[in-house]
């Protein structure tokens, strides 16, 4: 089916079969992430209440991808992510999980190619390495939001460091200045991995 600018419409019905108004049929979670991967945008109502449940089944995809044995989100990653909810900084990691997915997508092409010709057989490795690379700049960044929620774990795991150092005085302009510091290290990190040959 041609690409349009409005979403297809999906419905959800009781009996959890899903069907796809834009070609008249009947599909599956499967046909669904073949969608997604083919960036055909779609948008999931419950048949019954007309409620938008979008959100629930592209959840439910991951779940099916996960259960196959397709790991893409590392178990800490998801306590991290768990740990969020309810959270005073819940309201950040959508948008910061956003950019990061965007930047990554933008990116992928021009990695593949820089690794295929730079490393060869090796661009498991390669990607490996800048997995873990993200995963560092994202712990950063969460510990950039949370200065206090880090000095109180340090002080809880009995660290002589966190015990010796006082409670930092709420000066929201130098903790402001400093983290636009830290965000601006973060983001020369960034051009300096999308740059690199």
């Amino acid at each position: 089916m041609a690409k349009t600018d409005e979403p297809t419409i999906i419905k959800k019905y009781a009996n959890r079969r899903l069907y796809n108004t834009g070609t008249s049929t009947y599909v599956t979670l499967e046909d669904l992430a073949v969608m997604v991967k083919g960036q055909e945008d779609f948008v999931v109502f419950d048949a019954k209440s007309g409620d938008e449940i979008t959100r629930s089944v592209l959840t439910q995809i991951i779940f099916e991808q996960e259960g196959k044995g397709q790991n893409l989100l590392p178990i800490p990653f998801l306590r991290q992510l768990i740990g969020f909810y309810g959270d005073s900084m819940q309201g950040m990691v959508p948008s910061f999980l956003e950019y990061s997915m965007t930047s990554l997508t933008q990116e992928q092409e021009k990695m593949r190619s820089q690794m295929s010709d730079t490393f060869g057989g090796g661009a498991f490795e390669a990607i490996e390495d800048q997995v873990k690379r993200n995963a560092e700049m994202f712990e950063r960044a969460m510990k950039m939001f949370m200065p206090f929620a880090q000095a109180e774990s340090g002080a809880a795991a009995g660290g002589e460091e966190a015990q010796q150092k006082p409670a930092p005085k709420a000066d929201t302009s130098s903790d402001l200045d400093e983290m636009k510091k830290q965000m601006a290290a973060m983001q020369a990190q960034l051009m300096a991995l999308s740059g690199k040959k």
